[in-house]
């Protein structure tokens, strides 16, 4: 009957001298200097690469398959799988006639059908 309340004041003792009650504890609004404050605030803009406004894939007149992605700056990244990185194609190109719109495009010379 002694050993349980023992037993609790132990445990609370244990309990309350895990904490630390040194008021130490400084929350501080700034945090300390950047280092590279300077350098950011004198760097170029980023610029993004182009985005993606439609994937298609087109069969070609010899049965091969081409991914297109259309890019939003007018170009065009040409793919002959859909893991590869591709071939970026700038707007205009001799290359590749057509749009994202368009369901047949001239890829190489040869039409191509979405």
């Amino acid at each position: 009957m002694i050993r349980t309340p023992l037993l609790l004041v132990v445990a609370a003792s244990a309990a309350l001298a895990g904490c630390n009650n040194s008021s130490d504890h400084n929350i501080v609004a700034g945090g300390p200097a950047d280092p590279m404050a300077n350098e950011l605030k004198n760097a170029p803009p980023v610029t993004l690469p182009p985005a993606i406004t439609a994937s298609k894939s087109y069969r070609c007149k010899d049965n091969s398959i081409v991914y297109i992605d259309w890019l939003n700056n007018g170009a065009a990244r040409v793919k002959k799988s859909k893991d590869e990185a591709g071939t970026e194609l700038a707007a205009g190109s001799s290359e590749l006639k057509g749009s994202a719109t368009d369901t047949t495009v001239t890829y190489k010379g040869q039409s191509c059908k979405a």
